[in-house]
Protein backbone atom coordinates (compact mmCIF):
# COMPACT_ATOMS: atom_id res chain seq x y z
CA UNK A 1 0.00 0.00 0.00
CA UNK A 2 1.13 3.73 -0.41
CA UNK A 3 2.17 6.29 2.15
CA UNK A 4 0.50 9.96 2.51
CA UNK A 5 0.91 11.95 5.00
CA UNK A 6 -0.64 15.40 4.80
CA UNK A 7 -0.28 19.02 6.70
CA UNK A 8 -2.01 22.03 7.11
CA UNK A 9 1.07 24.06 5.79
CA UNK A 10 1.40 23.92 1.41
CA UNK A 11 2.05 20.44 1.55
CA UNK A 12 1.58 18.82 -1.64
CA UNK A 13 1.27 15.46 -3.30
CA UNK A 14 1.57 15.31 -6.74
CA UNK A 15 0.12 12.65 -9.22
CA UNK A 16 2.21 13.17 -12.40
CA UNK A 17 0.74 11.33 -15.54
CA UNK A 18 3.66 9.67 -17.33
CA UNK A 19 1.09 7.36 -19.65
CA UNK A 20 1.86 6.91 -23.32
CA UNK A 21 -0.66 9.18 -25.55
CA UNK A 22 -1.55 6.27 -27.20
CA UNK A 23 -4.97 5.65 -26.26
CA UNK A 24 -5.98 2.30 -27.77
CA UNK A 25 -6.24 -0.42 -25.38
CA UNK A 26 -4.02 -3.12 -25.78
CA UNK A 27 -5.26 -6.73 -24.98
CA UNK A 28 -3.45 -6.93 -21.90
CA UNK A 29 -5.47 -3.77 -20.16
CA UNK A 30 -8.46 -4.91 -20.86
CA UNK A 31 -8.68 -8.45 -19.91
CA UNK A 32 -11.19 -8.95 -17.53
CA UNK A 33 -9.84 -10.29 -13.98
CA UNK A 34 -10.75 -13.64 -13.38
CA UNK A 35 -12.45 -13.09 -10.37
CA UNK A 36 -14.79 -10.75 -11.90
CA UNK A 37 -18.12 -12.64 -13.50
CA UNK A 38 -19.23 -10.87 -16.61
CA UNK A 39 -23.29 -9.68 -16.87
CA UNK A 40 -25.07 -8.22 -19.89
CA UNK A 41 -24.74 -5.21 -21.76
CA UNK A 42 -25.43 -2.04 -19.85
CA UNK A 43 -29.03 -0.28 -21.04
CA UNK A 44 -28.34 2.10 -23.19
CA UNK A 45 -29.70 5.16 -21.07
CA UNK A 46 -27.88 4.09 -17.89
CA UNK A 47 -25.67 6.92 -16.55
CA UNK A 48 -21.51 6.23 -16.48
CA UNK A 49 -19.27 8.51 -15.24
CA UNK A 50 -15.62 8.99 -16.99
CA UNK A 51 -12.44 10.64 -16.32
CA UNK A 52 -10.62 12.41 -18.61
CA UNK A 53 -7.49 13.11 -18.18
CA UNK A 54 -6.06 16.06 -20.12
CA UNK A 55 -2.13 16.79 -21.18
CA UNK A 56 -0.68 18.99 -18.68
CA UNK A 57 2.22 21.39 -19.65
CA UNK A 58 5.82 21.53 -18.06
CA UNK A 59 5.86 17.47 -16.34
CA UNK A 60 9.46 17.71 -16.67
CA UNK A 61 9.57 21.16 -14.86
CA UNK A 62 7.49 19.86 -12.35
CA UNK A 63 9.69 16.82 -11.46
CA UNK A 64 12.46 18.65 -11.81
CA UNK A 65 10.56 20.67 -8.98
CA UNK A 66 9.28 17.64 -6.97
CA UNK A 67 13.89 16.55 -6.94
CA UNK A 68 15.17 19.84 -5.28
CA UNK A 69 12.52 20.25 -2.84
CA UNK A 70 13.00 16.95 -1.65
CA UNK A 71 16.57 16.59 -1.88
CA UNK A 72 17.89 17.71 1.76
CA UNK A 73 21.24 18.74 -0.24
CA UNK A 74 19.85 21.08 -2.11
CA UNK A 75 19.09 24.93 -1.22
CA UNK A 76 15.36 24.43 -2.32
CA UNK A 77 14.73 21.80 0.15
CA UNK A 78 11.31 22.31 2.41
CA UNK A 79 10.40 25.41 -0.05
CA UNK A 80 7.42 23.42 -1.28
CA UNK A 81 4.95 25.22 -4.11
CA UNK A 82 1.47 26.11 -3.51
CA UNK A 83 -1.13 24.35 -5.02
CA UNK A 84 -1.72 27.90 -7.19
CA UNK A 85 1.62 27.55 -8.43
CA UNK A 86 1.48 23.75 -8.98
CA UNK A 87 -1.66 25.05 -11.02
CA UNK A 88 0.00 27.09 -12.95
CA UNK A 89 2.55 25.00 -13.93
CA UNK A 90 0.62 21.88 -15.23
CA UNK A 91 -2.27 23.86 -16.35
CA UNK A 92 -3.22 22.11 -20.15
CA UNK A 93 -3.44 24.35 -22.81
CA UNK A 94 -6.28 26.89 -23.37
CA UNK A 95 -6.17 25.08 -26.64
CA UNK A 96 -6.11 21.65 -25.01
CA UNK A 97 -9.27 22.61 -22.70
CA UNK A 98 -11.43 24.03 -25.69
CA UNK A 99 -10.84 20.86 -27.71
CA UNK A 100 -11.64 18.62 -24.95
CA UNK A 101 -14.68 20.11 -23.82
CA UNK A 102 -15.79 21.40 -27.52
CA UNK A 103 -15.46 17.40 -28.23
CA UNK A 104 -17.57 16.54 -25.27
CA UNK A 105 -20.52 19.01 -25.82
CA UNK A 106 -20.73 18.15 -29.20
CA UNK A 107 -22.23 14.75 -28.13
CA UNK A 108 -24.00 16.49 -25.71
CA UNK A 109 -21.72 16.08 -22.81
CA UNK A 110 -22.11 19.34 -20.62
CA UNK A 111 -22.66 17.86 -16.77
CA UNK A 112 -18.68 17.67 -15.90
CA UNK A 113 -16.70 18.31 -12.75
CA UNK A 114 -12.94 19.41 -12.60
CA UNK A 115 -10.06 20.71 -10.47
CA UNK A 116 -8.10 23.53 -9.26
CA UNK A 117 -5.03 22.30 -11.83
CA UNK A 118 -8.04 21.86 -14.77
CA UNK A 119 -5.88 18.88 -16.05
CA UNK A 120 -9.17 16.22 -15.29
CA UNK A 121 -12.93 16.28 -16.30
CA UNK A 122 -15.11 13.34 -14.20
CA UNK A 123 -18.18 14.06 -16.57
CA UNK A 124 -21.46 11.70 -16.56
CA UNK A 125 -23.20 10.67 -19.79
CA UNK A 126 -25.51 7.56 -20.96
CA UNK A 127 -24.11 4.22 -21.62
CA UNK A 128 -25.06 5.00 -25.30
CA UNK A 129 -23.31 8.15 -25.46
CA UNK A 130 -20.11 7.01 -24.35
CA UNK A 131 -19.80 3.81 -27.11
CA UNK A 132 -20.38 7.04 -29.75
CA UNK A 133 -17.88 9.25 -28.04
CA UNK A 134 -15.39 5.90 -27.52
CA UNK A 135 -15.44 4.01 -30.97
CA UNK A 136 -14.89 0.51 -29.82
CA UNK A 137 -16.04 0.19 -26.37
CA UNK A 138 -19.06 -1.79 -25.53
CA UNK A 139 -20.49 -1.42 -21.48
CA UNK A 140 -21.16 -4.66 -19.64
CA UNK A 141 -22.02 -5.21 -16.18
CA UNK A 142 -19.09 -7.16 -13.87
CA UNK A 143 -19.75 -8.79 -10.41
CA UNK A 144 -17.65 -9.80 -7.57
CA UNK A 145 -18.82 -10.96 -4.30
CA UNK A 146 -21.78 -9.06 -4.09
CA UNK A 147 -19.96 -5.94 -5.94
CA UNK A 148 -21.72 -4.37 -9.39
CA UNK A 149 -19.32 -2.57 -11.66
CA UNK A 150 -19.53 -1.18 -15.18
CA UNK A 151 -17.06 -1.59 -17.47
CA UNK A 152 -15.99 -1.89 -21.26
CA UNK A 153 -13.31 -4.89 -21.72
CA UNK A 154 -13.01 -3.71 -25.94
CA UNK A 155 -10.23 -1.55 -26.70
CA UNK A 156 -11.57 2.46 -27.64
CA UNK A 157 -9.97 4.77 -29.83
CA UNK A 158 -11.16 8.60 -29.36
CA UNK A 159 -11.19 11.15 -32.51
CA UNK A 160 -8.26 12.48 -34.22
CA UNK A 161 -8.59 15.77 -33.18
CA UNK A 162 -8.11 15.64 -29.57
CA UNK A 163 -6.24 12.29 -29.73
CA UNK A 164 -3.29 14.70 -28.57
CA UNK A 165 -4.93 16.81 -25.86
CA UNK A 166 -5.74 13.40 -23.52
CA UNK A 167 -3.57 11.22 -21.61
CA UNK A 168 -6.13 8.91 -21.16
CA UNK A 169 -9.69 8.33 -20.74
CA UNK A 170 -10.55 6.53 -16.98
CA UNK A 171 -13.80 4.23 -16.23
CA UNK A 172 -13.44 1.61 -18.50
CA UNK A 173 -11.28 -0.76 -17.97
CA UNK A 174 -9.32 -0.73 -14.47
CA UNK A 175 -11.18 -3.02 -12.06
CA UNK A 176 -10.48 -2.23 -8.47
CA UNK A 177 -8.07 -4.92 -6.80
CA UNK A 178 -9.78 -7.10 -4.17
CA UNK A 179 -8.07 -6.32 -1.24
CA UNK A 180 -5.34 -8.76 0.11
CA UNK A 181 -6.10 -9.05 3.76
CA UNK A 182 -5.33 -12.29 5.25
CA UNK A 183 -6.98 -13.60 8.15
CA UNK A 184 -5.00 -16.33 9.72
CA UNK A 185 -5.45 -19.11 12.73
CA UNK A 186 -3.40 -19.14 15.27
CA UNK A 187 -2.47 -21.96 18.06
CA UNK A 188 -3.12 -20.59 21.71
CA UNK A 189 -0.21 -18.63 22.65
CA UNK A 190 1.28 -19.23 26.73
CA UNK A 191 0.61 -17.22 29.63
CA UNK A 192 2.71 -13.91 30.02
CA UNK A 193 2.72 -13.12 25.76
CA UNK A 194 0.92 -10.97 23.35
CA UNK A 195 -2.10 -12.45 21.39
CA UNK A 196 -1.50 -10.40 18.63
CA UNK A 197 -0.12 -7.38 17.49
CA UNK A 198 -1.98 -4.34 18.73
CA UNK A 199 -1.38 -0.29 19.54
CA UNK A 200 0.89 -1.39 22.81
CA UNK A 201 3.02 -4.04 21.03
CA UNK A 202 3.82 -1.44 18.08
CA UNK A 203 4.64 1.29 20.41
CA UNK A 204 6.55 -1.22 22.59
CA UNK A 205 8.55 -2.99 19.11
CA UNK A 206 9.44 1.04 17.37
CA UNK A 207 10.03 2.41 20.37
CA UNK A 208 7.09 5.30 20.81
CA UNK A 209 6.33 6.65 24.72
CA UNK A 210 2.75 7.70 26.00
CA UNK A 211 3.99 11.34 25.33
CA UNK A 212 4.65 10.38 21.81
CA UNK A 213 1.27 11.77 20.90
CA UNK A 214 0.80 14.82 18.45
CA UNK A 215 0.63 18.79 19.36
CA UNK A 216 0.64 20.92 16.56
CA UNK A 217 -2.30 22.61 15.66
CA UNK A 218 -1.32 23.25 11.66
CA UNK A 219 -0.82 19.20 11.42
CA UNK A 220 -3.20 16.69 10.05
CA UNK A 221 -3.06 13.21 8.56
CA UNK A 222 -5.16 11.18 5.74
CA UNK A 223 -6.29 8.12 4.52
CA UNK A 224 -7.80 7.12 1.05
CA UNK A 225 -10.36 4.81 0.94
CA UNK A 226 -9.99 3.66 -2.96
CA UNK A 227 -11.25 -0.07 -2.44
CA UNK A 228 -14.83 0.76 -2.38
CA UNK A 229 -14.84 -0.12 1.52
CA UNK A 230 -15.61 2.45 4.18
CA UNK A 231 -14.88 3.01 8.30
CA UNK A 232 -17.52 2.91 10.54
CA UNK A 233 -17.38 5.52 12.97
CA UNK A 234 -18.47 3.25 15.88
CA UNK A 235 -15.91 1.03 15.24
CA UNK A 236 -13.00 3.57 15.08
CA UNK A 237 -14.27 4.63 19.14
CA UNK A 238 -14.76 1.03 19.76
CA UNK A 239 -10.84 0.03 19.09
CA UNK A 240 -9.79 3.12 20.43
CA UNK A 241 -11.41 2.43 23.89
CA UNK A 242 -10.14 -0.73 23.78
CA UNK A 243 -6.37 -0.68 22.35
CA UNK A 244 -5.60 3.14 22.90
CA UNK A 245 -6.25 3.58 26.79
CA UNK A 246 -2.67 4.29 27.78
CA UNK A 247 -1.83 7.94 25.04
CA UNK A 248 -3.65 10.51 24.72
CA UNK A 249 -5.97 9.90 21.56
CA UNK A 250 -8.77 11.23 19.17
CA UNK A 251 -11.83 8.73 18.54
CA UNK A 252 -13.44 10.68 15.53
CA UNK A 253 -12.15 11.41 12.09
CA UNK A 254 -12.03 15.26 11.52
CA UNK A 255 -13.46 15.44 7.62
CA UNK A 256 -14.79 12.70 5.25
CA UNK A 257 -14.42 14.03 1.28
CA UNK A 258 -16.10 12.29 -0.47
CA UNK A 259 -19.30 10.02 0.07
CA UNK A 260 -19.07 7.70 2.97
CA UNK A 261 -20.90 4.65 2.27
CA UNK A 262 -23.16 2.35 3.92
CA UNK A 263 -23.66 -1.25 4.65
CA UNK A 264 -21.36 -3.70 6.16
CA UNK A 265 -17.51 -1.90 7.30
CA UNK A 266 -14.72 -2.86 5.21
CA UNK A 267 -12.02 -4.62 7.10
CA UNK A 268 -9.40 -3.01 5.27
CA UNK A 269 -11.26 0.81 5.61
CA UNK A 270 -11.29 -0.43 9.53
CA UNK A 271 -7.55 -1.60 9.65
CA UNK A 272 -6.45 1.94 8.04
CA UNK A 273 -7.81 4.41 10.03
CA UNK A 274 -7.50 2.97 13.23
CA UNK A 275 -4.37 2.19 12.93
CA UNK A 276 -3.05 5.49 11.50
CA UNK A 277 -5.38 7.24 14.16
CA UNK A 278 -3.29 5.17 17.08
CA UNK A 279 0.25 4.93 15.66
CA UNK A 280 -0.11 9.10 14.63
CA UNK A 281 -2.32 9.64 18.01
CA UNK A 282 -4.03 12.30 18.79
CA UNK A 283 -3.37 14.54 15.24
CA UNK A 284 -6.49 15.59 12.86
CA UNK A 285 -7.16 12.36 10.50
CA UNK A 286 -9.41 13.15 7.15
CA UNK A 287 -10.35 10.53 5.10
CA UNK A 288 -10.78 10.35 1.23
CA UNK A 289 -13.30 7.80 0.25
CA UNK A 290 -13.74 6.73 -3.37
CA UNK A 291 -11.02 3.32 -3.92
CA UNK A 292 -0.63 -4.49 -2.30
CA UNK A 293 -0.31 -7.43 -1.04
CA UNK A 294 1.20 -10.01 -3.12
CA UNK A 295 4.93 -10.74 -3.09
CA UNK A 296 6.31 -10.35 -6.39
CA UNK A 297 3.16 -11.09 -7.87
CA UNK A 298 3.12 -13.58 -11.11
CA UNK A 299 1.96 -12.77 -14.77
CA UNK A 300 1.96 -15.81 -17.36
CA UNK A 301 3.51 -14.52 -20.17
CA UNK A 302 3.91 -17.20 -22.87
CA UNK A 303 3.95 -21.14 -23.19
CA UNK A 304 5.72 -22.03 -19.95
CA UNK A 305 7.33 -18.58 -19.07
CA UNK A 306 5.96 -16.40 -16.24
CA UNK A 307 7.64 -13.62 -15.02
CA UNK A 308 6.67 -11.10 -11.72
CA UNK A 309 3.86 -8.41 -11.54
CA UNK A 310 4.68 -5.39 -10.05
CA UNK A 311 2.10 -3.65 -8.37
CA UNK A 312 1.07 0.26 -8.78
CA UNK A 313 0.77 2.95 -7.52
CA UNK A 314 3.11 0.79 -4.92
CA UNK A 315 6.01 0.75 -8.24
CA UNK A 316 5.61 4.38 -8.49
CA UNK A 317 8.64 6.41 -7.76
CA UNK A 318 6.64 9.37 -6.64
CA UNK A 319 5.26 7.43 -3.14
CA UNK A 320 7.16 6.02 -0.19
CA UNK A 321 6.21 2.11 -0.41
CA UNK A 322 5.59 0.00 2.55
CA UNK A 323 6.60 -4.05 2.73
CA UNK A 324 5.64 -5.95 5.54
CA UNK A 325 7.29 -8.19 8.23
CA UNK A 326 6.40 -10.23 11.35
CA UNK A 327 7.48 -11.25 14.60
CA UNK A 328 10.15 -14.30 14.25
CA UNK A 329 8.22 -15.94 17.45
CA UNK A 330 4.72 -14.56 16.32
CA UNK A 331 3.57 -14.32 20.63
CA UNK A 332 6.78 -12.40 21.73
CA UNK A 333 8.02 -8.78 20.91
CA UNK A 334 11.20 -10.35 19.43
CA UNK A 335 12.87 -9.48 15.82
CA UNK A 336 11.33 -9.05 12.57
CA UNK A 337 11.66 -10.96 9.89
CA UNK A 338 9.94 -11.33 6.21
CA UNK A 339 6.09 -11.30 5.87
CA UNK A 340 5.79 -13.75 2.23
CA UNK A 341 3.20 -11.79 1.30
CA UNK A 342 4.82 -8.51 1.76
CA UNK A 343 4.81 -6.70 -2.13
CA UNK A 344 8.28 -5.89 -3.65
CA UNK A 345 9.95 -6.16 -6.96
CA UNK A 346 10.88 -4.15 -9.70
CA UNK A 347 8.79 -1.65 -12.14
CA UNK A 348 8.24 -2.40 -16.05
CA UNK A 349 6.93 1.55 -16.02
CA UNK A 350 8.25 3.51 -14.44
CA UNK A 351 12.65 3.85 -15.04
CA UNK A 352 14.60 3.01 -11.79
CA UNK A 353 15.35 6.86 -9.52
CA UNK A 354 18.54 8.62 -9.06
CA UNK A 355 17.74 8.44 -5.52
CA UNK A 356 17.79 4.34 -4.86
CA UNK A 357 20.00 3.34 -8.14
CA UNK A 358 23.18 2.90 -5.28
CA UNK A 359 21.52 0.92 -3.10
CA UNK A 360 19.64 -0.93 -5.22
CA UNK A 361 22.81 -2.07 -7.04
CA UNK A 362 24.40 -2.88 -4.09
CA UNK A 363 21.63 -5.48 -3.13
CA UNK A 364 21.69 -6.84 -6.78
CA UNK A 365 25.11 -7.66 -6.52
CA UNK A 366 25.65 -8.64 -2.99
CA UNK A 367 22.86 -11.61 -4.28
CA UNK A 368 23.69 -12.16 -7.72
CA UNK A 369 23.98 -15.82 -6.65
CA UNK A 370 20.06 -16.04 -5.06
CA UNK A 371 18.08 -14.33 -8.03
CA UNK A 372 15.44 -15.22 -9.73
CA UNK A 373 16.39 -15.31 -13.60
CA UNK A 374 16.80 -11.90 -15.09
CA UNK A 375 13.36 -12.57 -17.56
CA UNK A 376 11.53 -12.56 -14.00
CA UNK A 377 12.08 -8.85 -13.71
CA UNK A 378 13.34 -5.68 -15.05
CA UNK A 379 16.15 -4.77 -13.08
CA UNK A 380 16.64 -0.86 -14.49
CA UNK A 381 12.93 -0.37 -12.79
CA UNK A 382 11.72 1.62 -9.97
CA UNK A 383 12.68 -0.77 -7.05
CA UNK A 384 10.17 -1.18 -4.57
CA UNK A 385 9.36 -1.12 -1.37
CA UNK A 386 11.34 1.75 0.41
CA UNK A 387 10.95 0.42 4.38
CA UNK A 388 8.13 -1.90 6.48
CA UNK A 389 6.74 -2.32 9.39
CA UNK A 390 4.64 -4.97 11.00
CA UNK A 391 1.74 -6.61 8.75
CA UNK A 392 0.93 -9.87 10.38
CA UNK A 393 -1.45 -11.38 13.29
CA UNK A 394 -3.26 -7.24 14.23
CA UNK A 395 -6.49 -6.59 15.88
CA UNK A 396 -8.90 -4.66 14.06
CA UNK A 397 -12.48 -3.98 15.08
CA UNK A 398 -15.09 -3.56 12.49
CA UNK A 399 -18.48 -4.04 12.42
CA UNK A 400 -18.25 -3.63 16.75
CA UNK A 401 -16.38 -7.15 16.55
CA UNK A 402 -12.49 -7.24 17.38
CA UNK A 403 -10.86 -9.33 14.73
CA UNK A 404 -8.20 -11.28 15.47
CA UNK A 405 -5.24 -12.25 13.17
CA UNK A 406 -6.06 -10.02 10.52
CA UNK A 407 -2.37 -9.42 8.16
CA UNK A 408 -1.20 -7.71 5.05
CA UNK A 409 0.81 -4.44 4.05
CA UNK A 410 -2.08 -2.22 4.66
CA UNK A 411 -1.56 -2.40 8.00
CA UNK A 412 1.99 -1.63 7.97
CA UNK A 413 1.67 1.13 5.95
CA UNK A 414 -0.54 3.02 8.24
CA UNK A 415 1.53 2.55 10.45
CA UNK A 416 4.35 4.54 8.80
CA UNK A 417 2.57 6.69 7.84
CA UNK A 418 1.23 8.01 11.70
CA UNK A 419 4.60 7.81 12.78
CA UNK A 420 5.87 10.42 9.90
CA UNK A 421 2.77 11.99 11.12
CA UNK A 422 4.66 12.26 14.13
CA UNK A 423 7.73 13.53 13.05
CA UNK A 424 5.62 16.48 10.85
CA UNK A 425 4.52 17.44 14.35
CA UNK A 426 7.48 17.99 15.28
CA UNK A 427 8.57 19.90 12.62
CA UNK A 428 6.25 22.02 13.01
CA UNK A 429 6.43 22.74 16.37
CA UNK A 430 10.01 23.81 15.60
CA UNK A 431 9.35 26.12 12.64
CA UNK A 432 10.38 23.58 10.01
CA UNK A 433 8.28 22.65 6.72
CA UNK A 434 6.59 18.96 6.59
CA UNK A 435 8.58 16.11 5.04
CA UNK A 436 7.00 16.63 1.67
CA UNK A 437 8.38 13.71 -0.22
CA UNK A 438 10.26 11.13 1.64
CA UNK A 439 12.07 9.03 -0.25
CA UNK A 440 15.35 11.50 -1.54
CA UNK A 441 16.09 11.86 1.89
CA UNK A 442 15.22 8.10 3.19
CA UNK A 443 17.80 6.97 0.92
CA UNK A 444 20.87 9.16 1.90
CA UNK A 445 20.48 8.07 5.54
CA UNK A 446 21.39 4.34 3.87
CA UNK A 447 19.65 2.28 6.88
CA UNK A 448 19.69 4.75 9.74
CA UNK A 449 17.69 4.64 12.85
CA UNK A 450 16.04 1.41 10.82
CA UNK A 451 16.19 -1.88 11.90
CA UNK A 452 17.56 -4.25 9.57
CA UNK A 453 15.07 -6.61 8.13
CA UNK A 454 17.65 -9.87 7.07
CA UNK A 455 16.08 -13.11 6.96
CA UNK A 456 12.95 -14.58 4.76
CA UNK A 457 11.58 -14.11 1.36
CA UNK A 458 8.31 -13.07 -0.23
CA UNK A 459 5.71 -15.31 -2.53
CA UNK A 460 7.03 -15.30 -6.70
CA UNK A 461 5.39 -17.24 -9.35
CA UNK A 462 4.47 -20.85 -8.61
CA UNK A 463 6.77 -22.92 -11.55
CA UNK A 464 9.46 -24.67 -11.63
CA UNK A 465 12.28 -22.19 -12.47
CA UNK A 466 11.45 -20.06 -8.92
CA UNK A 467 9.16 -22.31 -7.27
CA UNK A 468 6.88 -20.00 -5.44
CA UNK A 469 9.65 -17.82 -3.95
CA UNK A 470 10.11 -13.90 -5.20
CA UNK A 471 12.96 -11.87 -3.73
CA UNK A 472 14.77 -12.43 -0.54
CA UNK A 473 15.98 -9.78 2.59
CA UNK A 474 19.78 -9.31 2.62
CA UNK A 475 21.82 -6.46 4.85
CA UNK A 476 21.12 -2.91 4.03
CA UNK A 477 17.84 -2.27 1.10
CA UNK A 478 16.12 -5.15 -0.34
CA UNK A 479 13.10 -5.38 -2.45
CA UNK A 480 10.67 -7.19 0.38
CA UNK A 481 11.58 -4.94 3.57
CA UNK A 482 13.43 -1.51 1.79
CA UNK A 483 15.79 -0.29 4.45
CA UNK A 484 13.35 -2.17 7.46
CA UNK A 485 11.25 -1.04 10.03
CA UNK A 486 11.52 2.42 11.87
CA UNK A 487 13.31 2.87 15.01
CA UNK A 488 10.72 5.94 16.02
CA UNK A 489 13.33 7.99 18.78
CA UNK A 490 15.88 7.44 16.27
CA UNK A 491 14.34 8.27 12.93
CA UNK A 492 13.23 11.20 14.76
CA UNK A 493 16.24 12.61 15.35
CA UNK A 494 17.52 12.35 12.49
CA UNK A 495 14.46 13.52 10.14
CA UNK A 496 13.93 16.53 12.92
CA UNK A 497 17.71 17.71 11.60
CA UNK A 498 17.05 20.57 8.98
Amino acid sequence: MNLFSVTAEVALVVFICLIGADLKCASSFCRIPEDWTHGDRVDPREELELTFALKQQNVNLLEETLRLVSDPDSAFYGKYLSLEKVSSLVRPSELTQKAVRHWLQSHGIRNCLTVSTQDFLHCTMTAEVAETLLPGSRFHRYFRDGQSLVRSSAPYSVHDGVHQHLDFVGGLHRFPPKGQIFSREQKRSKAGVHLGVTPAVLRARYNLTAADVGTAQNNSQAVAQFLEQYYHPADLAEFMSLYARSFQHRSQVDRVVGTQGGGKAGLEASLDIEYIMSTGANISTWVFTNPGDSGAGCRHVGKDQNCFRPSFPASSPYVTTVGGTSFKNPFSVSYEVTDYISGGGFSNVFKMPDYQVSAVQGYLKSVAAKLPPQSYFNVSGRAYPDMAALSDNYWVVTNRVPVPWVSGTSASTPVVGGMLSLINDRRLLKGLPALGFLNPRLYKLKGQALFDVTEGCHMGCLDEQVQGQGFCAAPLWDPVTGWGTPNYPALLAVLLAQ
